[in-house]
């Protein structure tokens, strides 16, 4: 009789009393599979989006040309000093016209070099951002979870999620400040 009622509830390859219980609680380990099933999704997303495409000849001619200009201005201020320093009066000379530029012009000049090199860092930027820079983040910051949610490894100085450090005293100094 006993064998009979077993049999009804764990034969057949399945568990009648885990069936009940996942209704009411849903399994850990599934849960986790399908985290982390969510997140490999998401970060192979992200990979196809920051994935670097192969340039041709012509793009790497317009990479060169764009690297060109701060290069060319830092050496030409350089250049202008060294002038200075050995033909103070040609440069003196040299330089009269500019005195002759209207200010507008200077502020325009001004804008144009600050939104060049502005959009300039923001590519490269963007440019910067890889894939495995992605998933280094999102690894730490599982490890940074993980941490704060093991008793074990509870580091005083890295809160809980709930806030809580683990350790009564520091918890009651927080909660104090």
């Amino acid at each position: 009789m006993i064998g009979t009622v077993l049999g009804a509830l764990f034969g057949g390859g399945r568990n009648v009393v885990t069936d009940v219980v996942e209704t009411f609680r849903p399994n850990a380990e599934r849960s986790a599979q399908r985290r982390a099933d969510s997140q490999a999704a998401a970060l192979d997303q992200f990979a196809a989006e920051f994935r670097q495409r192969p340039e041709g000849r012509f793009g790497r001619f317009v990479n060169a040309l764009n690297r060109l200009p701060r290069p060319l201005m830092a050496l030409g201020t350089i250049g202008f000093f060294a002038y200075n320093f050995i033909d103070p009066v040609g440069f003196s000379v040299r330089m009269q016209p500019l005195a002759l530029v209207p200010a507008e012009l200077w502020w325009l000049f001004g804008g144009v070099v600050t939104f060049y090199f502005g959009a300039r860092e923001l590519q490269k930027g963007r440019e910067r951002t890889k894939p495995e820079d992605v998933a280094r983040v999102v690894s730490s910051m599982k490890a940074i979870s993980a941490l704060r949610t093991d008793p074990a490894a509870k580091d005083p100085k890295i809160p809980a999620p709930d806030g809580t450090t683990g350790n009564a005293a520091v918890d009651g100094w927080l909660a104090k400040r």
